[in-house]
């Protein structure tokens, strides 16, 4: 089977949680780009119909639906109406999440929970829900988790401590690895993506050139460095691939 073959997403059905920019929007492009219809997923609906706009403007069959991820009720009807509308998912992507800076002496408790909530314990939900309506029944799907290279590496001592976040990009790596092995049986692809420095809002309080610096290519991600793994890691060329963590980073996890 050709390369184009392997990667073509048509017919497909993808959501990408937190697809209103930064990462999710990057990545919602690609699969788009490749054919998938594709359902996304923020808080805010002006943010979400601008996103939704753009995407159709690339040609992007595009879902727009308003989800708080932080509240985990809210996922299981998120869910539904993606299948209403699109049909059963094939590809999910739980990029949604936050982070909280502090020092670990003075970080609350309301926002480490709020960090593990939206991080770990949506992921679980979406997954579940996911799996259970539309990927177990059918054998087949792949799932795609936003990490971190701080989920492997740690702080870097001249950073903000982000004793929350970091724990729970970790939580995503185990979680991925585990979720991969129990559904290989069943046809299902668990791989997670760790990012190193992309510009985005979340990231905006970071000093660039310093974390730029870290990164043996001397920069930071750009709007395409995303694309290519999500293609694989979407489509049938990952189909022999899972339970894997791939960094796409600029090399800082090679040092």
């Amino acid at each position: 089977m050709s390369l184009a073959k392997l990667q073509d997403l048509t017919g497909r059905v993808a959501l990408v949680t937190g697809g209103s920019r930064g990462l999710g929007l990057q990545i919602a492009e690609v699969l788009g780009e490749l054919g998938a219809k594709v359902a996304i997923t923020a808080r805010k609906r002006d943010e979400l119909d601008a996103a939704a706009a753009h995407l159709k403007g690339l040609g992007v069959d595009a879902l727009p639906v308003v989800c708080d991820m932080g509240k985990p009720e809210t996922i299981p009807p998120m869910v539904e109406q993606v299948v209403a509308a699109l049909g059963p998912i094939d590809i999910l992507v739980n990029n949604a999440g936050t982070s909280w800076g502090a020092p670990t002496i003075e970080h609350s408790l309301d926002g480490w929970n709020k960090v593990i909530n939206l991080n770990v314990t949506a992921i679980f939900v979406a997954t579940q829900e996911v799996g259970r309506r539309c990927m177990v029944p059918r054998r087949s799907g792949k799932v795609i988790n936003i990490a971190s290279i701080q989920g492997l590496t740690g702080c870097y001592p001249e950073g903000t401590p982000t004793l929350a976040y970091n724990t729970s990009k970790g939580a995503v790596v185990n979680l991925t690895r585990t979720l991969a092995n129990e559904w290989a049986p069943l046809g299902i692809n668990v791989n997670a993506i760790a990012p190193g420095y992309f510009p985005t809002k979340m990231t905006a309080q970071l000093d660039q050139g310093t974390t730029s610096h870290m990164a043996p290519m001397n920069r930071g991600g750009g709007p395409e460095d995303l694309k290519g793994v999500a293609a694989l890691l979407a489509s049938d060329a990952c189909a022999f691939i899972t339970g894997q963590t791939i960094a796409v980073d600029g090399g800082v996890t090679a040092v």
